[in-house]
This record gives structure tokens, C-alpha cells and sequence, in this order.
């Protein structure tokens, strides 16, 4: 395996290695760090994406419709689809593509809004939130076995580094904050 050669160690290749080494050999004149950065989180993104995370394909859902379960799970009330919609960061279309199934599985419960018949409100059902439950343990242990090159602490470094640039991301750029 090719490694790169700084820093303490030897980092084995990656793509956004070879992109780097491609334009620093035609424009050597041009800082390439912000590249190395923001291009392996996104080849990291993308990989995630595509890679199938086998318990939530074992239980029928997607990514998406986990986060919509998951985001009224960890809330613990009612919420509407633009709520769930900035939550997880989905479009009001696909919210609502997404809870449609969900509510046909018998996992959301819809109640209208007393007040203004355009508003609904949006609940797990038991079954919903026994669903939850029941694949939220297993699902951890999934992403952490594909975490699990990451050994001594490397993980929690990690951790903290993306969570020091999404602040900072969400404090320019916008997003929700706790």
C-alpha cells in the first residue's frame, strides 16, 4: 500500500491524495488545504451514503426515513413536517413523500391541527417507537464497526474536530444549534 510521507506518520493514499498531487503539479502556486479538507469530507459523505447500512435495510427503511423516526423519537413530542423537515435537513417534499410511507407501515400518526387545518401534527406510534428502539443499538454497533480503523482516541479526536468546524459552519453558513 502507498503511503504519504508527514507529519508524525505514514498516512496510506487516499483519492483526495492523488486529486492534490494532480493540481499541485500543474499549479504549484496555489494552496490546496482547503481541498484536502473539504474534498475527503465529502468523498467520506458520499461513501457513507452509499455504503447499506445492513440493520435499517433489515428493517425495511432508508436513512432518511430512520432519521424522520429517530429525530421524533429523540424529541419526544409532536412535531410538523417543516419541524422534521429542518431537523434533518430534507426537503418539505421529501418530509412528506417519507411520512406517507411511514404513516402506511403503521409507524407515524398524523393529528390535524385544531386551530388551522393546513397544520398536522406528526407522533411515533407504539409500533414506531418499539421500532426505534429495537434497531437503535443495533445500527450503533454498525457504525461503529465501520469506525473501527479508527483506534486510540482518533474517533473522539475526530468527533471533536468536525463538531469544532460544523459550529462553526452553521454559525456562518445557517443551520439549526441546540
Amino acid at each position: 500500500m502507498s503511503t504519504q510521507q508527514g507529519g508524525a506518520a505514514a498516512r496510506p493514499l487516499d483519492t483526495v491524495s492523488s486529486v492534490v498531487r494532480q493540481w499541485q503539479t500543474v499549479r504549484p502556486d496555489i494552496d490546496t488545504g482547503p481541498m484536502e479538507i473539504i474534498g475527503r469530507i465529502n468523498r467520506c459523505a458520499a461513501l457513507l451514503q452509499q455504503a447499506e447500512d445492513a440493520p435499517l435495510r433489515h428493517a425495511g427503511l432508508t436513512r432518511p426515513e430512520f432519521d424522520l423516526l429517530g429525530t421524533l423519537r429523540r424529541t419526544g413530542r409532536e412535531l410538523t413536517p417543516g419541524d422534521l423537515a429542518r431537523e434533518t435537513f430534507a426537503s418539505g417534499a421529501a418530509v412528506t413523500k417519507r411520512l406517507k410511507q411511514l404513516q402506511e407501515r403503521g409507524l407515524v400518526a398524523r393529528r390535524g391541527d385544531t386551530r388551522d387545518r393546513r397544520v398536522s401534527h406528526l407522533s411515533l406510534t407504539d409500533e414506531g417507537r418499539a421500532l426505534v428502539d429495537d434497531l437503535l443499538p443495533s445500527q450503533l454497533a454498525y457504525e461503529t464497526s465501520v469506525l473501527s480503523g479508527l483506534t486510540n482516541g482518533r474517533d473522539a479526536e475526530l468527533s471533536a474536530l468536525l463538531g469544532d468546524l460544523l459550529s462553526q459552519l452553521e454559525g456562518r453558513l445557517g443551520g439549526p444549534r441546540a
